[in-house]
């Protein structure tokens, strides 16, 4: 079980190649193909938070490599008290909104290729411990939530997926930004979680607060907090039920 979330957080991308080999006509295979994907990452939760040693502080399943040396980027996972709760809370929501997905007949092979590229990057953004991977696995998020609530969502559908895209766009650029600035503010320079959280003595007041600012307004469009919050009732009232259930379930969680 070394590499635990990693399997969580990939199984999910190898069920969505099988989908998109399948035939598109086949639609209860491709259901039951996506289905059969989500319950290795839901049992591989359980065991997980039942494991999970809660005596001890600190992060714990650690799956930690080298990825890009050159820019000191690292392949670096791994869950604590709260992440382990988000894990299984997406591993679950995952199963069960894929036969909340049952009835959908429109482009169906589509469908449950993104939803289980959805799955896949949420998970990657509850166990990410490096910023670089986890601003991947963030913006790869955005992009099969914008398809599913754009292509399968209600009359508004576009409407409501383009201002979900461009709100979270936003964010998306100051939280980018405010990981720059912490990724140069080291030396060597770091995208690691655990050493920029060890180094938190050595900045300044004011850059504290500026990177507070950019970090808040980043998270609070995704909770949505006021003012920033306008893109919800739009998206929850246009997403398909389960991709509105994962809205409310995953993705104000984050």
């Amino acid at each position: 079980m070394d590499h635990i979330l990693t399997y969580m957080t990939f199984i999910p991308i190898a069920g969505m190649l099988i989908v998109l080999c399948l035939p598109s006509a086949a639609h209860n295979l491709i259901r039951w193909t996506a289905a059969i994907t989500t319950v290795p990452p839901l049992l591989l939760a359980i065991w997980l938070f039942v494991n999970f040693d809660r005596t001890q502080a600190g992060f714990q399943f650690v799956d930690h490599y080298q990825w890009i040396p050159s820019f000191n980027i690292e392949y670096f996972v791994g869950v604590d008290g709260i992440s382990i709760t988000m894990v299984l809370l997406t591993a679950l929501l995952s199963f069960l909104c894929m036969f909340a997905s049952w009835g959908i007949e429109k482009a169906v092979k589509g469908y449950f290729a993104l939803f289980l590229l959805l799955d896949a990057a949420m998970m990657g953004v509850f166990v990410s411990l490096d910023f670089f991977l986890f601003y991947i696995f963030w913006e790869l998020m955005l992009v099969p939530m914008y398809f599913l609530i754009g292509i399968w969502g209600g009359p508004r559908r576009e409407y409501a997926a383009i201002k979900f895209f461009l709100y979270t766009l936003a964010g998306s650029v100051l939280m980018l930004l405010a990981l720059l600035a912490l990724y140069f503010s080291q030396t060597p320079h770091t995208f690691d979680m655990t050493k920029l959280m060890a180094a938190h003595a050595t900045y300044s007041h004011n850059f504290q607060i500026i990177l507070w600012i950019a970090l808040f307004i980043g998270f609070a469009i995704k909770i949505p907090a006021f003012p920033f919050h306008t893109w919800l009732p739009d998206a929850h009232v246009e997403a398909p039920t389960a991709i509105s259930v994962i809205l409310a379930g995953v993705l104000l969680k984050m």
